[in-house]
């Protein structure tokens, strides 16, 4: 992929352990083989699951079969898109071990990662332009969860919250 369509990474947030990642979406789009180029230039997995070009895939669904697939480990981590990315993000943390973040922009992203251990990257299709998406993953990817007691403490509370649903 070259040109526009690419979102010329390079080599960053490269891990010494691959990384299996979902990616989803409702419609297909530019950024769909974008991401998907980039997180395999970076040696890591990525698996899409979506309708293909021309064709539609109501976001509820594709968004909750996605994600219950890192809920329940088969992949590390997931990156969901919708149109505005609201979608996606309410239906992925209907999803019981998902900490799904909608990040609009790098300094989001990192702190989603910091301070929520988010484990799912949710975009918009409409705003995330590809020299956005670049930078958007990058932070994510080299934002490692923090562990110091204070962070830990809150993602305790979230599986408390989430064990009484």
């Amino acid at each position: 992929m070259s040109g526009q369509s690419s979102l010329d990474f390079q080599c960053f947030w490269i891990k010494e352990v691959p990384v299996k990642i979902i990616l989803s979406s409702d419609e297909y789009g530019e950024l769909i083989p974008a991401i998907q180029q980039a997180v395999e230039k970076a040696g890591h997995e990525c698996t899409y699951v979506g309708p293909g070009p021309g064709e539609e895939k109501d976001w509820p669904v594709v968004t909750s079969d996605a994600v219950a697939r890192v809920a329940s480990g088969e992949f590390d981590e997931g990156i969901v898109m919708c149109w505005t990315g609201t979608g996606a993000t309410i239906a992925a943390n209907k999803v019981k071990g998902i900490r799904a973040a909608l990040c609009g922009d790098a300094e989001t992203a990192k702190g989603a990662r910091v301070w929520n251990h988010a484990n799912v990257l949710a975009l918009s299709m409409r705003k995330t332009s590809l020299p956005l998406a670049r930078e958007i993953l990058q932070s994510w990817f080299e934002t490692p969860y923090s562990s110091d007691d204070w962070n830990l403490k809150q993602i305790q509370s979230i599986r408390d919250l989430e064990s009484k649903a």
